[in-house]
This record gives structure tokens, C-alpha cells and sequence, in this order.
């Protein structure tokens, strides 16, 4: 699987802790942040395109709260993202809505917990069925 991953200046640490951990687990990462980003709108394009164009599985956001990310990346035709505090909305959000993505507040979340966030996420798949439903709902919206 491959994660593409991005973040501001205020998600940094957060992004580089993740980006080594999901390394250790031999997962390929695309991180297009070497640097951070000017802003938390940026990074979330940036993740949210290399999604859409099929250079990375799925993706992860980072900065200060992570909704700012995620409220940038749902602007975006076709993409789905979640703003995730806890596991259980990470494992959610992905079987449920389809996330392609998920964005993370270094404000708010600390390391430990990311890293469980982050397992959870890629541990599960779209769950498709009436799901779906919604999601094809939504695109007609647009």
C-alpha cells in the first residue's frame, strides 16, 4: 500500500514521527512535504491529488487540528475525508463513507495515538453496499 502524506508547519513533527513509523511497517510512503507546506490548504491538495490520480492508495493529513485539512480536501471533486481524533472514527469513516483519506491534528493528537489512528485506517477497506448509496448521492450533488 501506498500513503501519500503532507502537512503544514504546525503538523511537522507529528508527520515525521508517522512517516518513520508506517516506514518501520514496510509500507511505501509519498511524503510530499520534505518541508512543510505555507499552509494547511496546500499540503491537503497536495495529498488529496496524488489520491485522485492513483500515486498513492490513500492518504493522511497533517496540521494543527486537522479539520482546516479536511474541510480543504472534501472541496475537491471525488475526494472523501475525515477529520479523525480516535481510532474508532478512523476504522468508521473508511469502511463506511469510503475515506481516501484522513486528516490529523498535531494539537490534538500525540504520537501514540496517531500511530493507532493510522493502523486502524489502512487496516480496513469500503465496505461498499448501501453505503454507496450516499456516496453516489453526494456526487450527484455536485
Amino acid at each position: 500500500m501506498k500513503i501519500a502524506i503532507a502537512t503544514d508547519q504546525a503538523g511537522f513533527d507529528l508527520k515525521e514521527h508517522i512517516k518513520a513509523y508506517l516506514e518501520e511497517k514496510s509500507l511505501e510512503v509519498v511524503d510530499l512535504t520534505p518541508s512543510p507546506a505555507a499552509d494547511f490548504v496546500d499540503s491537503s491538495v497536495l495529498v488529496s491529488e496524488a489520491v485522485l490520480k492513483g500515486s498513492a492508495d490513500r492518504g493522511i493529513m497533517f496540521d494543527q487540528f486537522g479539520l482546516g485539512s479536511a474541510m480543504a480536501s472534501n472541496k475537491i471533486h471525488g475526494m472523501v475525508t475525515a477529520n479523525v481524533t480516535e481510532e474508532n472514527t478512523a476504522h468508521m469513516t473508511t469502511e463506511h463513507n469510503g475515506a481516501k483519506a484522513i486528516a490529523i491534528g498535531a494539537g490534538l493528537v500525540g504520537p501514540k495515538l496517531a500511530e493507532a489512528i493510522v493502523d486502524e485506517y489502512l487496516s480496513v477497506e469500503y465496505a461498499g453496499g448501501r453505503h454507496q448509496i450516499r456516496l453516489d448521492m453526494l456526487e450527484k450533488l455536485i
